[in-house]
């Protein structure tokens, strides 16, 4: 038979605890009380064996919960967390669904929560969100549960603002290359394109518009030194080319590239 040495408060909530065959356990409060350790109860190597593997579990307990005390947590990221604290497999198990049943770890709960939050700071459409639960280990049921908050209107209204924070970034392009941009980058940010569509269409473009002709003249000044090497009638046609691409109109492409060659002679 073995016999408590000694009991004394440890770090945290925990306990420390001495036994006659000169072993140490740092044990929960729980355990202590649950086998009535006392300096001097005497119990068996059984029992010992128990407590120990019990002592176990209450780290891993305990670990958990200080993990949570800053943020909520998917069950995904706690079980990686214990694993990376060397929690054993079966103790990880005990301990996830341990909170579940005290609703501490909830996948449902974070996802609506996280959903909530992204629509009122975020930048991110449905399909972009979708795939970050996923990542987070939620399973597809919940995943389309919590979404069912990010409605269409919440939708279009992220995404206006999103466009219109991009849009301060665009200087010196044409209006239809500003719009491709903004299209692309909604679509990146996981909207789809019908919301797409609609905020390019709330949005007010006239100072793109206005600003055009000297946006050409900017673009158009590096394209012309930039293909000097040319013979005249390739240096218009590559000039013309890139311009087109950037989204300027033909006819204003003409005019430059006019005044370009009657500068030059």
């Amino acid at each position: 038979m073995l016999t408590v040495v000694k009991v004394s408060q440890g770090r945290g909530p925990f306990y420390k605890v001495e036994f006659s065959n000169g072993e140490k356990l740092r044990l929960s409060e729980d355990t202590v009380v649950r086998h009535r350790l006392l300096k001097g109860q005497e119990l068996d190597e059984k029992t010992l064996d128990e407590i120990k593997q019990e002592s176990k579990e209450d780290m891993g307990f305990q670990l958990a919960l200080n993990y949570l005390s800053y943020q909520l947590r998917t069950e995904k990221e706690i079980r990686t967390y214990l694993k990376d604290n060397e929690i054993e497999s079966v103790d990880r198990h005990k301990i996830v669904e341990r909170l579940k049943e005290l609703n501490l770890v909830n996948d449902l709960v974070y996802g609506e929560s996280y959903i909530r939050t992204q629509m009122r700071l975020g930048d991110k459409g449905p399909r972009v969100l979708q795939q970050k639960l996923k990542q987070k280990g939620l399973q597809d049921n919940d995943i389309q549960q919590a979404l069912y908050l990010y409605e269409a209107d919440e939708q279009f209204n992220v995404a206006l603002h999103t466009a219109k924070k991009a849009l301060r970034k665009f200087h010196h392009s044409s209006q239809r290359e500003v719009q491709q941009k903004l299209q692309q980058l909604l679509m990146t940010k996981g909207f789809n394109s019908d919301i797409s569509k609609s905020v390019l269409a709330e949005i007010d473009f006239s100072e793109i518009e206005e600003q055009e002709n000297d946006a050409l003249d900017l673009q158009g000044e590096k394209l012309w030194r930039k293909n000097q090497r040319f013979e005249p009638a390739k240096r218009r046609q590559k000039v013309k080319q890139s311009l087109y691409q950037k989204g300027f109109q033909l006819d204003q492409i003409d005019a430059f590239i006019r005044g370009k060659e009657e500068a030059d002679e």
